[in-house]
């Protein structure tokens, strides 16, 4: 499977009471299609689903999945700190026709390369989807390592990556020695290098709110292969990269920034708690100005979006 583009993993819009707002989650899904997303993931970390239950979860991908159906690539999250939770998940997603599967590193077990390669394997057995590793270690508390990624690459299915730890000597080593998994840009900050270097694809959950921002500078690497242009776009959405990757408030950043487009968002679920006043105006700022200036250089330089 070639995973190539702009993949959103889509927000969960929340009640002020805490619950589930499907008619917000309908209309992000309908956003994120109308604006030429390439692909959408349904329970990553961004859809907060390490807050949700089993049932929320299944019923988040069943409804994704029918709203959407094949007018974009579709993943399902199988995050879960144990194996028979996200072997339960894969075969949920598979039965419902999804495209894809993200596999992750099952949070707090720290398991050794072998016991997290075992894992991945199982959940793969289980729904012999394609698979989209997602490497988070300062979440998941261990890294998919040279060893973990010799093992996995024994079955066919695990065709990418989405590289999220931050360390640039990893997406090297990806691009050098691992040059048939697929590698995905999963650190915001660091997109122009993941360009460079190969990556063909962006999971980047700023693309909620910011979709014709994201797939600009996507579209002017990867397709266009302008670095001159892609480097001054990137420098316009990097107060807002920043905001996101080194603000220590993630998802609250992408909610209220779809919330500042319009688009219903609500609250992140406990323990986590919304902006404050000047981090909104903060944020406000920075996407505005991110906006008129990729704005500015995409109508300077004559191109449109995808």
């Amino acid at each position: 499977m070639k995973i190539r583009g702009i993949y959103t993993p889509a927000i969960t819009p929340l009640r002020q009471d805490g619950e589930i707002d499907w008619d917000g989650f309908a209309a992000i899904l309908e956003h994120l299609v109308a604006a030429g997303v390439d692909g959408i993931v349904v329970g990553g970390t961004t859809g907060e689903y390490y807050a949700h239950s089993t049932e929320e979860r299944l019923e988040s991908l069943r409804r994704a999945k029918d709203i959407v159906g094949t007018r974009a690539v579709m993943v399902g999250g199988t995050g879960a700190i144990r194996t028979e939770d996200s072997i339960e998940l894969a075969t949920e997603v598979a039965g419902m026709g999804y495209d894809a599967l993200l596999v992750t590193t099952p949070p707090y077990a720290q398991p050794t390369p072998r016991e997290n390669a075992l894992h991945a394997l199982a959940v793969d057995r289980a729904a012999n989807l394609p698979i989209i590793l997602y490497n988070y270690p300062g979440r998941m508390a261990a890294e998919m390592s040279e060893e973990y990624l010799d093992r996995v690459g024994r079955s066919p299915n695990f065709c990418a990556i989405k590289e999220s730890s931050g360390d640039i000597n990893r997406l090297h080593m990806l691009a050098r020695d691992y040059p048939h998994i697929q590698t995905s840009c999963g650190m915001d900050d660091q997109a122009l290098e993941f360009f460079a270097w190969g990556a063909e694809s962006w999971i980047c959950a700023g693309s909620n709110f910011a979709p014709e921002a994201h797939i600009a500078l996507w579209k002017t690497c990867v397709v266009d292969g302008d670095y001159t242009l892609g480097r001054k776009i990137m420098s316009a959405m990097l107060p807002l990269m920043r905001t996101l990757e080194q603000g220590g408030k993630f998802l609250q950043c992408i909610k209220y920034g779809c919330a500042i487009r319009g688009l219903p968002a609500g609250p992140p679920r406990a323990p986590l708690r919304d902006l404050n006043k000047d981090e909104k105006r903060s944020l406000e700022q920075v996407i505005r100005v991110m906006d008129r200036t990729v704005n500015e250089l995409m109508a300077g330089a004559g191109k449109g979006g995808k």
